[in-house]
């Protein structure tokens, strides 16, 4: 009998270790520098497992790091305390002026499209910052425009999931002229909703429907924990910390201390390992193994290098060799086998960066289409094989992005999958009971490597990221001159070493991700290794209180996340923060600094590329700027028809001398656009268009892929070009091509 399509969803809840170590002047409270614990804690833990516990037949794992759970209990237990927390619990008329510009900075500190839109109140804040300026609200708030701000802080962080709480209920009608008792009895409710977490895993594990696995203590990258030169692998000519870090014998401890507090707090022993990050390296398969874990997960990126096999996608964006992809494999070690398997990771992005985007149902059908895809391929090519798609993604964050916190996406979902005949959702542990790994990867032959491309780049390379190793390296080294003190006898200096050995600190260093809060980042990795010299009664030296990186506002830079922005020629900020990013007007050439286009911005999602221009105040297209805008896409090293600009007046340099495969041009009078498909003799051919354009504030453009009928994991580059009845005016970025890649 033919076997379904086995689907492993594998949800990583984990948050950075925010516990501050720097506790003077406080009294039993424990001081957190953010509250990221808090609120992702009322919102995106225990509704992701009350929701599935809904639909019996469906079967997820669900994987839990340890310093998140401590930081929970910590919570539960009203120890902790974050600066948030501090002044959503202070009468109004103590506040300070500087705890009011904290709040005007901070407590809009969510996605406003799906958190502080849908509440009326709320909104009004938001606006009246937004419009009007952080100086007015300060001049012109009363006490309640800051007591209401403080409560729906709280409450919109509250999962929707909850809202039939007749308290929640009381406080969502009610709506304004929040008071203290109110700011209070919201954080009681966030307490409560937190102490459910653990036990509601606990319990739907002992059914069966969920699995609960784990991290190594406070996720550390176990590869680089055993050697920085694993780097290496993947990048051979990366640029390395001053000093070799090199303490495999952190790695047993960290599993150690994460297999311990699982036992306790799910009365069972733990089977699967989610290495953090996703990161792997043979060196680090006999620790994992003879602490008693049966199966890890990592990436297709890691198994593509590990078989010198690149994942071919169709223009769908489904594997084309999915046999390799969906089973486990088995890794032999001196302490015993152990299973591993491989998330499909464009369907694990989908759901992490895309389907927020889209209507729920459409995003609940799309997902589906694929896993109806493969199944069918499964059919063709393997029916009396098991196959197992792995979904494998952070568990928290995407849902911010989501209309209601994702509640109508993942209902659509499981209803539509717990009817399926064909698809059938399983915890890893109990399809690897089923059908033990059959193939297996030598371990010497594991590619070292994580989720992000199948390297570390993430976490070491950067300048920034290899000083904080050589600080860590420093301090690592202190700890090991003092063999007297065990982790028994000083227990302060080790917890201190575990929580600075965590990936998070080197994630936010240097180039690739940034946020308005590296400084605190940065802050806490350095209060970590104070807190190591500070238990040995060791000098603290002077540069580790001076911070790693310069925390800037970057100018010109890459995208560093997939985007989604609204297209109404607004400009959100945060639709665009995490855009790629040109300055236009200060350039030399054609746009010089009396350009009435000062910045462009672009990015990517797995639906559309965006671009948007800003253009100096009160200048008008026809006017100020010519009124026709060319995109123009030129596709490297490929082979198809190509033309030249169809304009006058045109350059003979680079790269406007170049032959293109696409071109939308965009009237910028009447916003209407014309989509253009080059062809034979270096002609150009009209196509149909989905391209959204909108000009307010800004120009704002989004062209669908579909448009341009290219496969993932695909390179390309884009120009713009100005003109005014069909005659050159100029184009940006000067000497350059806007690097694209699809997703």
């Amino acid at each position: 009998m033919p076997h379904p399509l086995y689907v492993a969803f594998i949800w990583h809840q984990h948050q950075p270790l925010y516990k501050s170590r720097d506790n003077s002047g406080s009294n039993s409270a424990i001081q957190y520098r953010l509250p990221w614990v808090r609120l992702h804690g009322t919102k995106d833990y225990l509704d992701l497992v009350l929701l599935l516990e809904r639909y019996p037949k469906l079967h997820q794992t669900v994987n839990l790091v340890p310093s998140l759970i401590l930081q929970l209990e910590d919570y539960i237990a009203g120890t902790a305390f974050d600066p948030y927390l501090a002044v959503s619990l202070t009468p109004t008329e103590q506040l300070s002026q500087e705890q009011q510009q904290f709040i005007i900075d901070h407590f809009f500190d969510a996605n406003h499209h799906t958190l502080i839109d849908p509440h009326p109140r709320y909104a009004q804040l938001y606006q009246q910052r937004q419009e009007k300026g952080q100086t007015w609200c300060l001049a012109n708030w009363q006490l309640q425009d800051y007591s209401d701000l403080l409560a729906w802080h709280n409450l919109a962080w509250i999962d929707p999931l909850f809202w039939d709480d007749p308290e929640i209920a009381a406080w969502l009608q009610q709506g304004r002229d929040f008071s203290l008792s109110d700011r209070q009895r919201i954080y009681s409710k966030q307490r409560q909703i937190l102490s459910h977490i653990i036990p509601q895993h606990r319990q739907m594990q002992q059914k069966g429907q969920l699995e609960v696995t784990t991290t190594p203590y406070t996720h550390p990258i176990l590869p680089l924990l055993a050697d920085t030169n694993s780097g290496r692998v993947a990048v051979p000519q990366m640029a390395l910390p001053k000093h070799r870090f090199q303490w495999a014998e952190d790695i047993p401890c960290h599993l150690q201390k994460a297999w311990d507090l699982y036992k306790d707090r799910f009365g069972q022993e733990p089977r699967g390992l989610w290495p953090s990050e996703q990161s792997v390296s043979p060196e680090v398969l006999p620790y994992i193994a003879d602490q008693g874990f049966k199966w890890i997960c990592s990436d297709e990126a890691v198994l593509g290098w590990t078989m010198q096999h690149f994942f071919h996608r169709d223009g769908a964006g489904n594997v084309l060799e999915p046999e390799i992809l969906y089973q486990p494999y088995r890794l032999e070690t001196p302490h015993g086998d152990l299973a591993i398997v491989f998330r499909d990771h464009r369907l694990s992005d989908l759901i992490g960066f895309t389907y927020g985007s889209m209507p729920p149902k459409r995003a609940a059908a799309d997902l589906v289409g694929h896993l109806e895809a493969i199944a069918q391929s499964h059919k063709d090519r393997q029916p009396d094989e098991p196959w197992l798609v792995t979904i494998a993604l952070d568990g928290e964050n995407c849902w911010e992005f989501y209309p209601e916190d994702g509640k109508p996406f993942l209902e659509n979902l499981y209803q539509i999958l717990s009817d399926h005949q064909q698809i059938k959702l399983v915890t890893v542990s109990e399809y690897l009971d089923a059908f033990p790994a059959k193939a297996t990867i030598p371990a010497a032959k594991l590619h070292s490597g994580s989720w992000v491309d199948g390297s570390f780049t993430t976490w070491i390379g950067d300048p920034a990221k290899n000083r904080a190793w050589d600080l860590l390296a420093e301090a690592r080294q202190v700890l090991a001159n003092h063999p007297e003190a065990t982790e028994e006898n000083n227990p302060e200096a080790w917890e201190a070493l575990y929580a600075a050995e965590g990936s998070d600190w080197f994630w936010w260093f240097g180039e690739g991700h940034s946020s308005n809060q590296d400084a605190i980042f940065d802050q806490l990795f350095r209060e970590h290794l104070c807190g190591i010299y500070q238990a040995l009664n060791e000098p603290v030296p002077p540069h580790i209180y001076q911070p790693v990186e310069v925390h800037e506002v970057q100018a010109d830079h890459r995208p560093q996340g997939f985007i989604h922005p609204v297209i109404n020629g607004l400009g959100d900020e945060q639709d665009w923060d995490k855009a790629g990013r040109l300055e236009v007007g200060g350039a030399r050439g054609t746009m010089h600094k009396s350009s009435a286009i000062q910045r462009l911005w672009y990015g990517v999602d797995h639906l559309n590329f965006y671009l948007r221009l800003d253009f100096q105040s009160g200048v008008q297209p026809g006017r100020d700027y010519p009124p026709q805008l060319n995109l123009l896409w030129f596709y490297p090293d490929q082979t198809m028809h190509n033309s030249p600009v169809n304009l006058e007046n045109l350059p003979d340099a680079a790269p406007m001398n170049y032959m293109f495969h696409h071109q939308l041009e965009i009237n910028l009078l009447t916003q209407s656009i014309q989509f253009q498909e080059a062809g034979e003799h270096d002609q150009w051919h009209p196509r149909v268009s989905r391209a959204a354009v909108a000009l307010d504030r800004c120009l704002e453009i989004a062209v669908p892929w579909a448009d341009l009928q290219i496969p993932p994991d695909y390179q390309l580059r884009l120009t713009l070009v100005l003109s005014d009845e069909k005659c050159f005016k100029g184009y940006l970025p000067e000497n350059a091509l806007i690097p694209i890649e699809v997703p």
